[in-house]
Order: structure tokens, then C-alpha cells, then sequence
């Protein structure tokens, strides 16, 4: 219904917004009249230039909630449960449609294959990644409390049962379920074709096989882990409430080394975010740090950084509790510029290219990318 009003209220302006349809055609002209998120002075003073800008068509009191980059689409939900799906390299409208009803609870998205992923009240939901229509809506009889993964055979679930529920992925008949020896509670799930890794509460880091209740290795960090673990080829990264990042390496299928551990002086309450050859850190009340990712070994520290937007060139650009842009010098290990970033108010981090997406409180999108 809401795509429905939303289209007739905005007809007479269709010329001045952009991508009200899927297709996303036409954004140039609007991209000419929208005053820019963040000045041209601004960006030139700090090597940027805007390659795009979208105007999302947001409601009186509405505002946005999430900003997620899967692959070459940036999906931005609101808070009312509104999705818009953007071509992430040239701004176009995908689709945009409503979700779930306002205050139903959504957790996490991913993609696999021509689906996103996603929970909402408690349901299984999959979206076409084209239109945002449910293909498939499941209710699998479970308080679901950590984002579903998938491989090409089976969903890995993981309920408030302390369980990892394995469904098949066709039909979503439970083939078998595991538990953390200790019994904790399993948080985070990352699952491919070889191996499923799961993270607990208790700091348990477990691989077991992906099609079998079988465990392969397990590492063990003193306190939980805080948010999702990240994972590089056969490299995993975690951050714990032990105040430690962790590099954990699966050396073959049944045996695992710990690479390094990298204190932060904070309790940790998220994941860190990595690149090529950097881990990115934030630590309550001692802001973002970068860390080698070969080595562990700290490179810099920004006490008022938040997260990271976007690296590229031997450079970190990095949103601040300030209301700033900073840039920051991975080879010195120092700050080299910062610039007003005011009207920003939410942000999606890149770790994959140098584009660097921001958003305000209007519906203002922008992509940015360094000239130098």
C-alpha cells in the first residue's frame, strides 16, 4: 500500500526526485538539481569528489536505520521499514518497497545467489535481490537471535535454544542440530561449502563440519564475542569482551593457530572491519584503531573516530564522533587532514573499494571517491 501512495503523492514531482520506479532511468537530471550533501569546497579541500546523488523520498519523522553494501547494491532501510536498493556505482533506484509493517523487528541481510536473506518478526524471509519481493517466508518454529547464513546445500540457524539449527536449503527440513559443549549461546554463524564456523557467548570460536554434527577445531577466547567474526580466506578475526581483536588461522581442516591477539584497553561491543592489509577496531572511549593485519601490531589510533568509510591509496577515511571526516595515514600512522562532515547522520562502511557512502537526515545519498 505504501509504494501505492507514495507514487501518486510524488507524480507531480517525478521530475525533481529520482528512481520512484525500479529501473532507477533518469537520475542524471535530478542528480543536476539536488543541492549537494556535502560542498564542492569541502570535497576538493579533502581530495573527494561526488560521483552521485540520490534524494530518497522520506517521510516527516522518518529516518534511516541501516545502510548495508552486498556486492554492487547499497540497500538503505528505514526506520519504518522502508528499503531502497541502489546500483551502487551509478545511484539508480533497484527497487524500493516496503518490507515489514512499522516496528516489526528486522535482523540482519545478506545475499545469496538472487536472494537477500533476512529476518523479520522472527521469520525467515527471502527477497528477490531485483524487485524486493518475498520468494519465500518461513516460519520455522524458533526464536532466531543471529543472522542466518546459507551454502548451497543448508541454512545454519542459530535460536535461542543454544542451538545451530541445519535446514535444508530447498525445502527447509531440519537435517541436525549442534551445541557449544558448554552450552552457550551461540551468536555469530559463517558457513561456505568446506566448513561452518560459529561463535558463542562464552567465547568459544567452533568449526565443525558443513554438512555434519562433526567439530573439526575450536578456539577459545576468555569473554564472548562481540558481533559477528569476520572472515579472510582461511583467516578469522574476532573482537572479545576480553578487550582483545584475535587473528585465528584454520592451519587444515582439523587444526586451528592464533596468529595474534591485539589489545585495545576497551571492552569490545562490535566486530572489526577489514581490508587488505588492515584491521579496523573500534574500542569504546579510545575510538577507532587501525591494526597490520599480517603482524597484529597497532599502526594508529583516532580517539574520536567511529568507523571506517572507506580505504584507498594507503589511506583510511574515517567518520568522527566530531561530525568530521578524517583521513588518515596508514604508512606515517598519522592524521592528515579532516574536513566538516555535518550534515552527515548515517554511513555505510566500504572495505572492498575506495567509494565512500554517506546519508542525511532528508534522504540525502552520496557516493564519493579520492582524486589523489
Amino acid at each position: 500500500m505504501r509504494t501505492i501512495l507514495r507514487w501518486k503523492a510524488l507524480m507531480p514531482r517525478a521530475a525533481c526526485l529520482l528512481g520512484l520506479g525500479i529501473s532507477g532511468l533518469g537520475t542524471q537530471t535530478a542528480l543536476a538539481r539536488a543541492a549537494p550533501l556535502i560542498s564542492p569546497e569541502l570535497l576538493d579541500h579533502a581530495g573527494l569528489r561526488q560521483l552521485w546523488q540520490q534524494q530518497l523520498p522520506v517521510k516527516k519523522g522518518e529516518d534511516l536505520a541501516t545502510m548495508t553494501l552486498l556486492g554492487d547494491r547499497l540497500y538503505i532501510r528505514s526506520d519504518r521499514n522502508y528499503m531502497w536498493s541502489l546500483d551502487r556505482v551509478k545511484g539508480g533506484v533497484v527497487f524500493s518497497r516496503s518490507i515489514a509493517p512499522r516496528g516489526v523487528p528486522v535482523l540482519g541481510l545478506v545475499a545469496y545467489g538472487n536472494r537477500l536473506i533476512t529476518v523479520i518478526g522472527n521469520q525467515l524471509v527471502e527477497l528477490d535481490e531485483d524487485t524486493g519481493i518475498e520468494q519465500r517466508v518461513s516460519d520455522l518454529e524458533l526464536s532466531i537471535i543471529a543472522p542466518p547464513v546459507r551454502n548451497s546445500q543448508f541454512f545454519y540457524v542459530s535460536a535461542a535454544d543454544r542451538r545451530l539449527h541445519v535446514l535444508r536449503a530447498k525445502d527447509l527440513v531440519r537435517v541436525f542440530q549442534v551445541a557449544a559443549e558448554n552450552d552457550s549461546l551461540i551468536t555469530t554463524v559463517l558457513a561456505d561449502e568446506n566448513v561452518v564456523v560459529f561463535g558463542t557467548d562464552a567465547g568459544n570460536l567452533v568449526a565443525m563440519l558443513p554438512d555434519a554434527p562433526r567439530k573439526l577445531w575450536q578456539f577459545d577466547a576468555p569473554e564472548a564475542i562481540s558481533g559477528p567474526v569476520q572472515q579472510d580466506d582461511n583467516s578469522f578475526y574476532l573482537a572479545s569482551m576480553d578487550t582483545n581483536v584475535y587473528r585465528v588461522d584454520m592451519v587444515d581442516i582439523t587444526t586451528e593457530a592464533l596468529i595474534w591477539k591485539h589489545q585495545t584497553e576497551a571492552v569490545l561491543d562490535r566486530a572489526p572491519r577489514l581490508t587488505d592489509g588492515f584491521v579496523y577496531q573500534y574500542a569504546p572511549g579510545r575510538g577507532l584503531n587501525a591494526i597490520a593485519k599480517q603482524t597484529g601490531r597497532a599502526v594508529w589510533s583516532l580517539p574520536e573516530g567511529v568507523d571506517l568509510l572507506s580505504e584507498a591509496g594507503g589511506r583510511a577515511y574515517v567518520i568522527t564522533r566530531l561530525k568530521t571526516l578524517a583521513i588518515m595515514d596508514n604508512t606515517a600512522g598519522r592524521k592528515i587532514s579532516s574536513v566538516n562532515f555535518a550534515p552527515v547522520t548515517d554511513h555505510a562502511a566500504n572495505t572492498t573499494d575506495a567509494r565512500i557512502y554517506i546519508a542525511d537526515e532528508t534522504g540525502r545519498v552520496a557516493c564519493l571517491e579520492p582524486t589523489r
